[in-house]
């Protein structure tokens, strides 16, 4: 029996092509309208096999088309081949310049070999093409190191001291907003002065690296590094007047709390609040070493059996700056002595050549601060005596600082000065801030050289220079302001909180300042440092560690 076939109505469109609006058949209503061309190839209405999209790997352009637009093309596949991800990323670029970098050095290449081509061709010519090829080398060198791994392996230090779990983080002070303060404080008072000082020999004012002199070993003289609370005189001038002062240092306290944005080891300072009184001490054999190379771009690594590593270097430059102090002085004639003996010498004992200032600062209405600064010598300058603080920079090996200073210091002085300034900014801040406290009419500065860069015993010293505190602290960009900004900041924080110890620690790693809650009896001879069960440590603070930056996005008026 034959199907009936229905021929549909076709409605004759006499003013375009195509059906009219009306006569759109319901079921196509919703199907999406295709542009054409009279130009496109029209071929297969549809591909049941899928050849088309086997031979063409996938992919469908407008020539293996058919005839229909992208919008129609649809391919089922159960495994689904062919869904891709769109990869968003830039293409990768080539190192060191790929393939334009090398061009262009083969290139200057060819040309220079073109215009060698009229030179001769004799042993001249062939050490002038050695010389380029060794500045090509270093050049490429540079290249290489500029664009070296990022994600190289950092050195990492130790805290200066354990941090205990039980401990409790109470603040958390980025140095960068350390630096942003500002304080002015009027002239200090002295309350009282002791020991006796040795006059400056002038001799040494004219030494050069070709009349070099041996550093001296002053084993038998004994230097003192009593801290806050040990100090009979400032026990003594508590029980005298108790109104005497409100916050209690030395001079070296004061000057690591106020340079600590320069800081890049770790230290701590330990902080006790009794009553109203706040009193800055140091732990045990803290404070007692001078950093060496801290602030340089390529710090030195930690490597115990080396005599560059960084405790060993701490040790011969404390060694070279006590014994450069005691050497520059006259050993016999006159002293100059003040008001008391000193504190802390002992009968029969050769003491160190050092003198102390008790001095007095008003920060406020109700902070009084007071502290021991130290003198290193004194000096005639025609016919007046001006007091001096002496220390020494020493070079260990001009192959990592970059600068040999037996041949640079004489004619180049300025440039070996700023070296240092770059590689131990902390260490000469921190001289210049103890002589602008201890009130010195001169600092000076000896530079002191190994005789052998692989001999950490032996020593000669190579010159002598001299500067004013307040004229130095400019050219080194030390503000004064700043410094007192830091130390009001710090006091302001912790009369806040109530009686007993704390702890103000500078992370080894990261420019950041903690402040802990410590125990009572924390870093006293009896103090058991026993770690606590796990049940009754408390629970880590809400710090961001990992992520400084976000502490540093606090204001300094929020500290």
């Amino acid at each position: 029996m034959a199907v009936a076939f229905a021929v549909p109505q076709v409605t004759e469109n006499l003013e375009g092509w195509g059906p009219d609006a009306g006569c759109v058949p319901l079921q196509l209503e919703h199907v999406p309208y295709a542009p054409f061309s009279k130009g496109d190839r029209v071929g297969r209405a549809s591909d049941w096999t899928g050849q088309t999209f086997k031979y063409n790997n996938g992919r469908f352009n407008d020539r293996n088309n058919t005839g229909g637009a992208s919008v129609f093309n649809f391919f089922h596949n159960e495994d689904e081949d062919s869904f891709h991800l769109v990869d968003t990323r830039p293409p990768p670029r080539p190192k060191y310049g790929g393939r334009r970098f090398q061009q262009r050095f083969q290139r200057r290449d060819r040309d220079e070999g073109r215009r060698d081509g009229g030179r001769d061709s004799g042993a001249g010519a062939d050490r002038e093409r050695q010389r380029r090829e060794r500045l090509q080398q270093q050049k490429r060198g540079q290249w290489n190191a500029y664009w070296q791994d990022k994600n190289a392996p950092r050195i990492v230090y130790n805290s200066s001291v354990d941090i205990r779990p039980e401990w409790a983080v109470l603040e958390q002070i980025p140095l960068t907003a350390l630096s942003k303060l500002s304080y002015e404080v009027g002239e200090p008072e002295d309350i009282t002065t002791c020991g006796s000082l040795e006059y400056y020999d002038k001799t040494f004012d004219r030494v050069t690296p070709k009349t070099e002199k041996a550093l001296e070993r002053f084993e038998n003289r004994t230097f003192y590094k009593v801290t806050t609370t040990d100090d009979p005189v400032i026990r003594r001038l508590l029980l005298e007047d108790e109104n005497v002062g409100t916050v209690f240092a030395t001079d070296t306290i004061l000057a690591t709390l106020m340079c600590s944005p320069r800081s890049m080891y770790s230290w701590d300072i330990v902080i006790q609040k009794v009553g109203n009184k706040l009193f800055l001490d140091k732990r045990d054999a803290s404070f007692d070493l001078l950093t060496v190379y801290e602030t340089a771009q390529e710090p030195i690594p930690e490597e115990k059996d080396s005599i560059n590593s960084v405790h060993s270097l701490s040790q011969e430059a404390t060694f070279v700056n006590q014994n450069f102090s005691q050497q520059v002085l006259q050993k016999e004639g006159k002293k100059f002595e003040f008001k008391e003996p000193n504190p802390f010498a002992s009968e029969n004992e050769e003491v160190a050549a050092v003198a102390y200032r008790y001095r007095k600062w008003k920060l406020d209405e109700e902070t009084t601060l007071v502290a021991r600064c130290e003198l290193h010598g004194v000096a005639d300058v025609k016919g007046s005596e001006i007091l001096l603080t002496i220390n020494a920079l020493n070079e260990f090996d001009s192959r990592i600082t970059g600068v040999d200073w037996r041949q640079k210091i004489e004619n180049q002085r300025g440039a070996v000065l700023a070296t240092e300034l770059k590689n131990n900014a902390n260490k000469l801040a921190k001289w210049t801030a103890q002589a602008l406290l201890s009130g010195a009419d001169q600092m000076k500065l000896g530079y002191v050289s190994r005789v052998h860069p692989k001999d950490n015993y032996n020593h000669a010293v190579l010159t002598m220079q001299g500067y004013k505190p307040k004229e130095f602290s400019g050219q080194i960009n030390l503000n004064v302001n700043n410094m007192w900004g830091i130390l009001k900041t710090v006091v302001d924080m912790c009369m806040k909180l109530d009686e007993g110890k704390y702890l103000l620690v500078k992370d080894p790693n990261k420019p950041i300042v903690r402040l802990y809650s410590v125990p009572a009896d924390a870093f006293e001879n009896d103090y058991a440092e026993e770690p606590l069960p796990e049940d009754e440590q408390p629970p880590p603070p809400p710090v961001n560690d990992d992520k400084p930056e976000l502490a540093e996005e606090k204001d300094a008026d929020e500290i």
